[in-house]
This record gives structure tokens, C-alpha cells and sequence, in this order.
């Protein structure tokens, strides 16, 4: 079909609004005036109108990655501002104009108790409209506020007034209502045990807020609470600097230990870094865990861990000890993302203990940060490995840079490895298998992975095992290569794919082989063999049979093979007479030959039954 060119103009039109940034009714409108001058024939509307399509995907391509740019830049803009910041005004106007920028909400606002006069007053806003809502003053356990402090959990509600989960009083419902608010996120502000706030995220309009954004808010409640105390603890320690000349060099030294945590933050130091640093200030030996009690990192020798007085420190929210250590969990939220572990010093009580717990919440922003990186990584990757098996011959030179970007040389021997779980998140199976190779990713809905290594049976099974152990599950690897160069890489890709589903075929989940260790079935399934007419040659004059006279030898011969040759059980399995069994027996023979049964042509059969199984 000849393709009909349309215009350069209205090509660099829409060229031209994508660089301005333009919004997706900017890039429609293209395509409407053209239409309406009259001037393109039908083919060029047609082309005209791909290209808008395609305009509006590259729009709204560049519209993702600029929100993920703004979260990644929001998030490091307020760990430097919560690090400079002491006044507890400026901190929580920080900490509220972030939380509206980092969840995209239309208004943001931060609420704290007052004990002695059993009140909660909103504190700071941001977006707000309503003076009538910025004036509000709740009772102790009213509104959504109340709910999130009573049980010291987050809370949503996509419908604030359709919600019945907690009290409603009247001068909170007109002041949401005055304000126009309907979905509500609050999640608590905390010391410790002790909730002292809510921090709340709103829309105007009914939203769901995903387990990310509840887990995100969460983590900036945390740290803001933890600033807040800085700063509170700061103050008084400054008024008591004449009388205590002992505490100003206990409080240089926490004001130098926090500086040092978030001067670490902010230049994105890694976890050995924040390890060493706490030992030091601590005087003590320092490792950390992650949720699963993996170690991540240590200074000096590494204290042994004890689950129990995770999950206690986890529920109180503070550092708790152990016969010999100290242990503090690490979370964002309620979510356990790890734990520190201090040894050492048996006594840890005042500044020290809070340094202790400051250092969590800073081990608690740097995972979420390293969670942020390594999801954009994996996004990367798998978009890369997408266009290597898909479409290796469009542009390799291209392909091979992009791999050399991620430090993966596409142009030397690799190793193709699909595995295989049942009843197992493949994004967790990639993560698990990406210990083992230097690319991995989820296509075509199968875990992929580029490895390196000269025999890929073995490599196979050294992964099977290493994913079993791993996963907990019987983990199937199939494996082809090594071999070179993109398009190489996707033949080896359908190569271990068929490798997979034989070893699925045969009966034999958890194993790890390539096409060679597979004997005569992995020759007759290696690369362009022809499946289809070695099923034909075997069992054609049986499948003709049942097609022309509708029956069904091809089922009486597998269930016959598969009860080990014995009539009885074969005629119980296909629920016939054992007469029936043997003339339909005696018509396969005519139609095969009266040696069918000898050993070699059984295996043949077989083989053949279990090749026909696997066909589409």
C-alpha cells in the first residue's frame, strides 16, 4: 500500500508544540484544523492523524518522566531543607508545602495536639481557601484526625462524608465541606509512642491513594516529627546552655552527628557510610539489616540480630535493648524496610538513644531513595531487554549503546536464562534472579535474564538452585548460548522458552537444562526444528483417523502409554470396556504397523504424544 505524505509544515507544527511542552489539546488541534481547511486529501488526514496519535504517546511519555523527575527532586529538596531548618515554623511549613508538591494534592495541612487542653488545632496549610476550615478546632479522636491518632495508623478516604469509620462532628464536616475537600490521607506525627500530629493530604475531588503515596507521606511524617524534636530539643537545650555546661557538649556533639547523617543524605552517601558514622559518634559496633534480617551493612563486628526486639521497637517506635545490643527498627510508615542494630554499649540513654533512633529514620530515607533509584533502573532495563527481543534487527547499534549505559556489553557472550515458578510474582522472581545475571526484566510475561557463561546446562542448574533456595518454590530455568549480538540473543530467548516448556512438559519443575542436556527431544526442539511434521510422520494416519470419523485414537494411545501398557488400567482411565480398548488398539495398529509397540517406535510415539501436547 503506497504510503501518502502529508505535509512538512503540519509535521514541524507538531514537532514544534511537543518542544514548547504542549498539552494534549494543543496536539489535537492540529489535526482538527488541517481537517477543517479542506486541503489534505483522505490519505493525508489519515497519516495526519497517526502522527497525532504518536505526538500525544511521545506527550504523555515526557509528561511521566517529568513527574517522576519533580518526586525524585521534591524528596531531596526537603531532606535539605528539614537539615537546615531549626524553627519549628519554618519546619512545618516545609514539611506541609512538600507533602502537597510530593502527592500532587490540592491541599495539604498539618494538625497537633494539645494535651492540656484536650484540643487538636490545624497549625499550618497549604492551598487552602477556606478561612472557616484553617480556623478549625477539633476535639481529641474526632474526624479522620482523630481516627489516625487514637490507633497511631494512617487512614484514607476516597469520600470524607459517605465514610462512617469515624466520628463526625459538625464543626469539622462544614469545614472540610467550606473548603470543597473530598478524599483525605492523614498519617500520624510521631515521637516515639507518643502521637503529637497528623499530617493530612486532600484532593477536591474523589481519589484513591495508593499504598506508594501512604508509605511516602508516612516516611516524611516520621522525619518531620524527628526535626521538630531537633528543633524543640535544640531550643531548650540553648536556654539551659548557662546553667548545664555538660549538656552544650552533649548537644554540639548530636547537632554534629545529625549534620553528618544528613550531610550524607544529601550527597547520597550509602548505607557502609551511615554505619560507620553512627559507630563512631556511638562509640560502638554498628550493622544493618534489612526486613528479611539480610545484612547490608556493618562497622566493626557485626552485633547478632534479634527479631523479637525488632518487632518490639517496631510497636514502640523507639530503640530497645537486648541483653548485650541495642536495636531500633527502621520503617516508613508502618512498613518494615530494616533494622539497626548497635553493640557495644550497654548503656545508651538521653542524646545518645535519640541519635540512635535519628540514625533509623535517616537509614529509613536512604532505602526509599535507593527503592526509588533501583525501580527506575529496573524500568530501564526492562524496556531495554522489550526492544532486544523484540525488534533486534531495527537499529543493533543502538541497542548496544544502550547496554553499554548500563554497563552490560551486548556484543560479547551471553547466556539466555528464562525462569519459571508457579504461584510466584515475577517481579520478584526477576529481583531474586537479577543476583545472577547482568540483565534481567519480565517480557512476554516470563522472567528473562543475560548471563554469563560457557555452559548453559550448567548455569541453568546453578540458577535453579540458587532461586529455590531464594524463592522457597521449585524454580524451572531453561537456558541457550552463549551467543553474541542482539539478534543471536533473540533466537537463544525462543530457544530457552521452548527449553522451559519442555522441562514443564515432561514432568520435571525445578530443574535447570539447555536443549543439549534434553538428549533426542532437545535435538528434535533445538533451533528450526520442525515440530509439526515430525508429529505428522509418527502419529499423521492416527490424527487423519480421528478427524475424517470423529473419534478418538490419539487419547485411547496416550491414556494406553501412560497406564504403562496395561489394558486394565487404560480401559478404567478412559472409562470404557476392556474390549473396547483392545479393538481400538487393533485399529491403531492397522493404522501404524504391527511393530508400533516394539521399544523404538513406543519411544517415538511417545515422544510424538507429548510434542503434540505442547502445540498451540
Amino acid at each position: 500500500m503506497t504510503r501518502v505524505e502529508i505535509s512538512s509544515e503540519v509535521l514541524l507544527q507538531l514537532l514544534e508544540l511537543l518542544a514548547a511542552g504542549a498539552g494534549s489539546e494543543r496536539l489535537a488541534e492540529v489535526a482538527v484544523a488541517a481537517r477543517a481547511s479542506g486541503e489534505l486529501s483522505e490519505g493525508q488526514l489519515g497519516e495526519l492523524g497517526a502522527a497525532a496519535g504518536l505526538a500525544l504517546r511521545i506527550q504523555h511519555t515526557l509528561a511521566e518522566h517529568r513527574r517522576r523527575e519533580a518526586e525524585l527532586t521534591a524528596l531531596f529538596d526537603t531532606a535539605s531543607d528539614l537539615a537546615r531548618l531549626s524553627d519549628p515554623d519554618a519546619v512545618l511549613r516545609s514539611i506541609v508545602r512538600r507533602a502537597r508538591t510530593l502527592l500532587g494534592v490540592d491541599v495539604s495541612y498539618l494538625s497537633l495536639n494539645d494535651e492540656a487542653a484536650g484540643k487538636t488545632y490545624v497549625r499550618v496549610t497549604d492551598g487552602s481557601v477556606s478561612a472557616l476550615f484553617q480556623q478549625v478546632v477539633l476535639g481529641m479522636g474526632d474526624g479522620l484526625g482523630g481516627l489516625v491518632a487514637q490507633t497511631a495508623r494512617p487512614y484514607a478516604t476516597a469520600d470524607y462524608f459517605a465514610d462512617e469509620r469515624f466520628r463526625h462532628t459538625s464543626p469539622i464536616d462544614t469545614g472540610v465541606q467550606d473548603e470543597g475537600l473530598t478524599a483525605i490521607l492523614g498519617v500520624p506525627l510521631a515521637i516515639g509512642s507518643k502521637v503529637i500530629g497528623v499530617l493530612f493530604a486532600s484532593d477536591r475531588k474523589p481519589r484513591e491513594f495508593t499504598a506508594g503515596e501512604v508509605a511516602l507521606l508516612s516516611s516524611l511524617a516520621d522525619h518531620a516529627a524527628i526535626a521538630l524534636d531537633s528543633a524543640h530539643l535544640l531550643d531548650e537545650t540553648r536556654r539551659a546552655a548557662a546553667e548545664l555546661n555538660a549538656a552544650n557538649s552533649t548537644m554540639r556533639r548530636a547537632e554534629d552527628a545529625h549534620d553528618r547523617l544528613m550531610d550524607l543524605v544529601l550527597r547520597g552517601g550509602q548505607l557502609a557510610e551511615v554505619a560507620a558514622a553512627v559507630a563512631d559518634v556511638l562509640h560502638g559496633d554498628l550493622a544493618v539489616y534489612d526486613a528479611e534480617g539480610a545484612e547490608l551493612a556493618r562497622s566493626g563486628v557485626a552485633p547478632e540480630l534479634d527479631l523479637r526486639a525488632v518487632a518490639l521497637s517496631r510497636t514502640s517506635g523507639r530503640a530497645v535493648s537486648t541483653e548485650d545490643t541495642w536495636v531500633c527498627a527502621v520503617q516508613a510508615g508502618q512498613e518494615l524496610l530494616g533494622s539497626l542494630v548497635l553493640g557495644g554499649r550497654p548503656g545508651l540513654a538521653g542524646a545518645d538513644r535519640a541519635l540512635f533512633e535519628r540514625a533509623g529514620v535517616v537509614t529509613a530515607l536512604l532505602l526509599m531513595l535507593r527503592r526509588s533509584v533501583a525501580q527506575a533502573e529496573d524500568e530501564v532495563r526492562g524496556e531495554l531487554l522489550t526492544d532486544l527481543l523484540t525488534a533486534p534487527d531495527r537499529n543493533p547499534a543502538a541497542l548496544l549503546a544502550r547496554g553499554r549505559r548500563l554497563a552490560v556489553d551486548l556484543s560479547a557472550p551471553h547466556t539466555v536464562l528464562i525462569a519459571h515458578a508457579e504461584g510466584v510474582s515475577r517481579r520478584r522472581l526477576a529481583a531474586a534472579a537479577a543476583r545472577h545475571a547482568e540483565l534481567v526484566g519480565v517480557h512476554a510475561e516470563q522472567v528473562v535474564a543475560l548471563a554469563v557463561g560457557d555452559d548453559p546446562g550448567l548455569l541453568a542448574r546453578k540458577v535453579s538452585a540458587a532461586l529455590r533456595s531464594t524463592m522457597d518454590c521449585a524454580v524451572t530455568v531453561g537456558a541457550a548460548g552463549p551467543v553474541s549480538g542482539p539478534a543471536a540473543l533473540a533466537e537463544a530467548h525462543a530457544e530457552a522458552a521452548r527449553c522451559v516448556g519442555t522441562l514443564l512438559a515432561l514432568g520435571r519443575p525445578g530443574e535447570g537444562a539447555s536443549m543439549a542436556d534434553l538428549g533426542f527431544l532437545g535435538m528434535v526442539l533445538g533451533e528450526h526444528a520442525d515440530l509439526a511434521a515430525y508429529v505428522a510422520s509418527t502419529l499423521g494416519p492416527v490424527l487423519d483417523y480421528d478427524v475424517r470419523r470423529g473419534t478418538d485414537l490419539l487419547g485411547t494411545l496416550r491414556a494406553y502409554f501412560s497406564c504403562g501398557a496395561n489394558l486394565t488400567r487404560a480401559k478404567d482411565e478412559l472409562h470404557v470396556h476392556v474390549n473396547t480398548v483392545v479393538q481400538r488398539l487393533d485399529r491403531i495398529a492397522s493404522l501404524l504397523g504391527d511393530d508400533w509397540q516394539s521399544p523404538e517406535r513406543a519411544l517415538e510415539l511417545q515422544l510424538a504424544l507429548r510434542l503434540h501436547r505442547l502445540r498451540p
